[in-house]
């Protein structure tokens, strides 16, 4: 597995950061995906840092993408298998982060779309510290098995289109009942009309997430 790396936006304010934003891209995608959001995102959150990582491997069926962990669409069983081996790396990968900027473990917020949002609920539940919120896209939860040995409970942002063709829109809302059964604070929103992708209601209801985790 090689070393986690990828883009990254200053503060727009200047200075030392008050919190981070971190983007997990989806399987095939790298981190210049999502990088731009941050630039969407900043002037409601000023003293945030931005980063989007690339995940650890290359894509095995986009040889210019990158993936968090291996896919084959066959076998049920390797989402949750792929979180727990790719987990490790991104905890450590977080822990730098919010040691580069000095911050605290509740001033994360993570953000993932399709397979980030799986990587995102996976380690975001499991931090020493939870972080201060978790925004999925148009993803899953893929071990909801194991979410009473979890103890991180932040609050969750789930945002689904109901088209969405590749990870269908029964997803959004398996994921949200195994959270609230859990006892993780977790909302989610149909967007009515979009596929596997985001669209502008959806970012207006990430920004507020943002905005009242980080603000």
């Amino acid at each position: 597995m090689s070393r986690i790396d990828g883009p990254r936006l200053a503060p727009a304010a200047g200075g030392p950061a008050t919190g981070l934003v971190v983007f997990l891209h989806g399987y095939g995608a790298d981190g210049n995906d999502l990088i731009d959001l941050g630039r969407a995102f900043a002037p409601l959150v000023p003293g945030v840092a931005f980063v989007s990582p690339h995940a650890p491997n290359p894509c095995g069926m986009s040889p210019m993408g990158r993936e968090w962990f291996p896919l084959t669409f066959r076998d049920p069983t390797e989402y949750r298998r792929g979180v727990q081996a790719a987990g490790p790396g991104l905890d450590a990968f977080l822990d730098a982060e919010l040691a580069r900027h000095g911050l605290a473990g509740d001033r994360l917020v993570l953000i993932g779309f399709s397979q980030g949002t799986m990587m995102a609920l996976h380690a975001g539940l499991r931090r020493r510290t939870g972080p201060a919120a978790i925004i999925g896209f148009s993803g899953l939860l893929a071990d909801p098995e194991d979410l009473a040995a979890t103890t991180a409970r932040p609050p969750v942002t789930l945002i689904h289109g109901d088209e969405d063709q590749v990870l269908p829109i029964d997803f959004l809302f398996a994921a949200a009942n195994a959270l609230a059964a859990a006892g993780v604070p977790a909302t989610f929103h149909v967007c009515p009309g979009v596929a596997h992708g985001i669209d502008q209601r959806g970012l207006g209801i990430a920004a507020e997430a943002i905005r009242a985790a980080l603000g």
